[in-house]
């Protein structure tokens, strides 16, 4: 069973194999009502069934999933998205998603790691493009603290650093900066690279202030970045940066980014993966909040 098999199976069980029984017939059946042509599977597939080709000359990503509200969220957020650095909706259905494709769509996740200093300025002009994006007066979107709220559950996490995560987030919900819309995933393999600028990709569309934004960039790429003996002294260095090019509290970052470590290892246990990843995160941002704090 490979990666992606692997992960939906883990959260949508004995319904997933239909699923994926289904999915040849499911992209002739979408390719001859858009008009789709040299459909390709793209490499390092997660959660979604992801092709890349042509509709017409025009060069697209068709998304499938099973998660069909997520696909609605991104959808939205990406047409709000739309006039600030985001990939093109061409299409949308229930459980799918037709996209501009990005040319050449090289990830900046390229960069690392001979590129850091450049790829950081790259990530700060994405980020303060993207925050440009007015909060839509009507929306059902969600807000980072309703994300949080994950952090209350019994979990399979030391006991010192959920007391920890939970102090944090209280703190930093309780003295709020201005919200804007944030991308909520922005990492390396989400900003890719166009014929003279950069787009982004696969946002969560949700809620919050723009210091939450940076922390899953500096702790990506996964596992590349914490196979580094020099991780922590690489993740120090990109806070420090961030705040400097967004103008924001360096330890507000820091306090964020050790927040969504242990966020993210609450989700990957509910979702019945490996969380190692981020118990290694979680200890890093644990090291440098205690050392910036000393």
């Amino acid at each position: 069973m490979n990666t992606f098999q692997s992960n939906i199976t883990s959260i949508y069980g004995e319904k997933c194999e239909a699923w994926i029984d289904k999915l040849p017939q499911l992209v002739v059946a979408i390719s001859s009502r858009l008009d789709l042509r040299d459909l390709k599977e793209v490499t390092n597939l997660t959660y979604n069934y992801v092709l890349s080709g042509f509709q017409g000359d025009n060069p697209i990503i068709l998304k499938l999933g099973l998660d069909h509200e997520a696909l609605i969220r991104e959808a939205f957020a990406l047409k709000f998205f739309a006039r600030c650095g985001a990939v093109k909706v061409l299409a949308e259905d229930k459980g799918m998603l037709l996209l501009e494709r990005a040319i050449p769509g090289t990830s900046l996740k390229s960069y690392f790691p001979n590129q850091e200093h450049e790829s950081i300025e790259i990530a700060c002009r994405v980020m303060k493009k993207l925050h440009q994006a007015s909060i839509p007066e009507h929306h059902s979107l969600t807000h980072i603290q309703d994300w949080l709220t994950a952090l209350d559950k019994d979990l399979n996490i030391p006991d010192a650093y959920l007391k920890k995560a939970r102090k944090l987030r209280d703190q930093l919900l309780q003295n709020p900066k201005p919200d804007v819309l944030l991308h909520g995933d922005l990492h390396h393999d989400n900003i890719l690279q166009t014929a003279n600028n950069w787009a982004v990709i696969d946002p969560k569309g949700v809620i919050g202030e723009p210091a939450y934004e940076v922390a899953a960039f500096i702790r990506n790429p996964m596992p590349e970045l914490l196979n580094r003996t020099d991780a922590l002294n690489i993740m120090h260095n990109r806070v420090t940066r961030f705040a400097e090019l967004l103008e924001l509290p360096e330890c507000r970052i820091i306090d964020w980014c050790f927040v969504q470590a242990v966020l993210a290892w609450a989700w990957t246990l509910e979702g019945g993966c490996d969380a190692t990843y981020f118990e290694q995160l979680t200890k890093i941002f644990d090291k440098i909040s205690n050392h910036d704090k000393q």
